[in-house]
């Protein structure tokens, strides 16, 4: 029976994975993908999780085992109820019908927690009903309640990364929640069998609690239980902030897509469960479960540091990762679709025709060597400790619900804790390296109070955990400062680096030179965005609309990178409001530290026009909770495989551009793929192309290149382009050539290939790993 229910909580965390980041995607709509949006989506997902294991953990202790197993398989039909429905909660709900409360944190606060509370607070419930269901003697509870962990955390990595690489591609997201439904109800029916099993066996034994507590089971220690549940807080603080420093430096290494933190999610999940399976199966046998749990928390900590500053010295001095060091330095980020395609072809070779094809090592380095060399040691210790805490505080199986559901609420409320402490002060104030410092340091905490607390007739306190203390130190010391940390992960030296940083992101401005003289290239969160100076793509999409609409007053751009696409629009004299929204803030930073060492005029125009007014923050949830109307709207240029770039290309947001516009504006958009471009002529019925370039109306387009050219000849529009070094002319000579002017066509109405929030098909368009058609021996038909 023990093991028909480790096989169920599996593809019960496998199907709670794909519900996280499906509703993570869904809410981001509804609240922003903003830092402080985001952080809000993940305290209520934990605070509902928090909720659920207390009840539950005292609930569990109510309920007879075979009483537990049905309250699982009702909650697993329960949480398959809300699944079927969540894309029309969250997105047609709360989206359609309370977009406006999202601009104010409170309301947007109490909603995703209230909404959030049903399914999560049942996913909370489900350990500690299956561990009491399933645990007849105490001496047995560790290693039930490990295993359990462990299998449900491995199934929760194979839906983190079997979702972004199968379900979003294939089925998009609605039908990645009804999916997880279905997975859910398949829970609830393999519980029946385990109901009827457990039904047949004799009795529950009486509870221990009135036998004396197992000395060994309490670790030998007379530490009070309130002791455990803040040290287990304090874990849970210090593993989620060393989470959120790991998918930083991962994500500017990797130069994130859509696929990278579904990826890394998957490896921190699989790490930490694979070392809860390690630590049930040690957990009955050590004799110092205290003192064990407390020096594995400290090592993780440790080996946090140990790691990043190894990669770097690595990264330094040897001549095999020089390849990674010139990728860090590159503008792109590696072809997921092309790695996508070689996988499929060694699938195909390994299945059909054996002949052992080299895999595409870059791709495999990259997005699973260096995160496992990163985060494996110290979140495999982090899974370990687990089970051994339960070896320490599980004295009888009457308590054991409520105990196990206090420590994970204490867990969940430090994870949220780290969360918004590292999340939004942290890494705003000190920076990556300094969080990644101090979170190192905290982590000698543990080893501290076994030394301290602790009997000292065991090697662990009174040998490990000094050493420990000591190592720590060490390390805490030899950490890279951050300036040093960004230069090495964008494959240049300090002296050619600007950088800044907060908890939106990381901006990089990097040059030839320490003098900044030349081309100087604008990284965001790792991926080159645009260049200095000005006069590419960015400029065009910028001037294009400004010259061609008849007489703007107020534009709209929703992106910042170098500038470019704003000093585009500024040429134009007649606008009288330039509103510039940007996601990452800390752009604007590196922008001015760039300006006061090389004062080039395209920067002052952007950093010093009175006209423009920059915000930070989500460009289309402020589109959706303005009142404001615009007479150009435009995002810059993204690339459409970056994550939530599917959010900008969608039927619905060009839908948000047409409403926000005023009778005649312009909205515009790059074209990178062919579906982009028949998804925004779906949504206007009135359109021009230039190249790669597309303008939309509510009402036709009056394109007159001799008019266009009249404006290019404006003194004043010279001037403002000349100054930056910029021929506008020739810029868009071609472009005004080749203008193509659409008007209403009943056809595009019925186009289906397109994008859509809920089917962002650009943003995972990759090949089919697992083609049936490629898997057909030679000669078969």
């Amino acid at each position: 029976m023990r093991a028909a229910a480790l096989v169920v909580f599996f593809l019960s965390g496998f199907a709670a994975l794909l519900y996280q980041i499906t509703w993570q995607r869904l809410l981001a709509i509804f609240s922003g993908a903003d830092v402080y949006s985001a952080t809000m989506v993940v305290a209520a997902f934990m605070a509902g999780l928090g909720c659920g294991s207390l009840a539950g953990g005292h609930l569990a202790d109510r309920l007879s085992r075979t009483g537990g197993l049905i309250a699982f398989a009702v909650a697993e039909a329960a949480i398959a109820l809300f699944g079927f429905q969540s894309k029309t909660i969250f997105y047609d709900l709360l989206y359609g019908r309370f977009a406006t409360v999202a601009d104010n944190p409170v309301l947007t606060g109490a909603l995703l927690f209230l909404t959030l509370l049903w399914p999560t607070a049942l996913m909370g419930a489900s350990l500690p009903l299956l561990s009491r269901a399933l645990t007849g003697r105490v001496a047995t509870a560790a290693r039930t309640i490990g295993w359990l962990y462990a299998l449900n955390t491995l199934g929760a990595a194979g839906g983190a990364l079997i979702g972004v690489w199968g379900f979003f591609p294939r089925y998009g997201l609605e039908g990645t929640l009804h999916g997880a439904a279905w997975i859910n109800l398949t829970c609830a029916a393999l519980a029946i069998p385990l109901v009827l099993a457990s039904a047949l066996v004799a009795r529950d034994p009486a509870p221990e609690a009135a036998a004396p507590p197992d000395p060994v089971a309490l670790g030998t220690t007379q530490l009070p239980y309130a002791f455990w549940i803040c040290a287990f807080g304090l874990a849970g603080f210090i593993g989620l902030s060393f989470e959120l420093i790991w998918f930083r430096l991962l994500g500017v290494m990797l130069k994130s897509t859509a696929f990278t933190f579904g990826t890394l999610l998957a490896q921190y999940l699989f790490w930490l469960g694979l070392g809860s399976l390690v630590g049930g199966i040690f957990a009955s046998r050590t004799r110092t479960p205290a003192p064990l749990f407390l020096v594995l928390q400290t090592a993780a900590g440790l080996f946090a540091g140990v790691s990043v500053a190894y990669v770097l010295v690595r990264l330094d001095s040897a001549p095999s990762l020089q390849w990674l060091y010139e990728y860090f330095a590159r503008y792109e980020p590696i072809d997921i679709s092309e790695a996508t395609g070689e996988i499929r072809g060694f699938v195909n070779d390994v299945i059909w025709n054996p002949t052992w094809r080299r895999l595409p090592g870059g791709f495999f380095l990259l997005y699973f060597g260096l995160p496992a060399l990163l985060i494996a040691p110290a979140t495999l210790l982090m899974g370990m400790s687990f089970p051994i805490l339960q070896r320490a505080v599980q004295s009888d199986t009457g308590r054991l619900g409520r105990r196990l559901g206090t420590l994970l609420l204490a867990n969940i409320l430090g994870s949220t804790a780290g969360t918004m402490l590292t999340g939004w002060v942290l890494l705003s104030v000190v920076g990556t390296a300094a969080t990644l410092r101090i979170m190192t340091v905290l982590s000698a905490l543990f080893a501290l109070a076994a030394w301290r607390l602790l009997p000292r007739d065991r090697v662990l306190t009174r040998v490990v955990a000094p050493v420990l203390c000591a190592c720590v130190a060490v390390i805490a010391i030899v950490l890279p400062s951050g300036t040093r940390l960004w230069a090495a992960l964008h494959g240049t030296a300090s002296p050619r680096l600007i950088v800044a940083e907060n908890g939106s992101g990381v901006s990089v401005l990097r040059g030839r030179g320490t003098s900044f003289e030349g081309n100087v290239t604008v990284f965001v969160n790792g991926l080159g965005q645009s260049e200095l100076p000005y006069g590419g793509i960015h400029t065009v999409l910028g001037a294009l609309p400004a010259l061609l609409h008849p007489m703007p007053r107020s534009a709209a751009v929703i992106g910042l990178g170098s500038g470019d696409t704003l000093f585009g629009v500024a040429g134009r004299g007649d606008l009288q409001r330039i509103l510039s929204i940007e996601i990452v803030e800390p752009q604007m930073d590196t922008l001015v530290a760039l300006f006061e060492r090389q004062p080039y005029p395209g920067l002052r125009t952007v950093l010093r026009d009175p006209r423009i007014e920059h915000v930070f923050g989500d460009g289309r949830l402020l589109l959706r909770t303005t009142g404001e109307r615009f007479d150009i709207i435009e995002a810059d240029a993204l690339r459409p495989n970056s994550a939530y770039a599917g959010n900008l290309y969608s039927l619905e947001y060009f839908q948000l551009m047409r409403d926000r516009l005023t009778p005649g504006g312009f909205a515009v958009t790059w074209v990178p793929t062919d579906r982009v471009g028949r998804t925004f002529l779906r949504v206007f019925e009135h359109a021009a192309a230039f190249g790669s370039v597309l303008i939309g109306s509510t009402a036709p387009i009056q394109f007159d290149r001799a008019v266009v050219e009249q404006r290019l000849a404006d003194p004043a529009v010279r001037r403002h382009y000349s100054a930056a070094n910029i021929d506008i002319e020739r810029l868009l000579r071609d472009l005004l050539a080749s203008a193509r002017v659409f008007g209403p066509d009943p056809a595009r109405l019925s186009v289906v290939d397109v994008n859509t929030d809920a089917d962002p098909r650009d943003e995972f368009d990759i090949p089919e790993i697992f083609d049936p058609s490629l898997f057909r021996p030679e000669g078969s038909r």
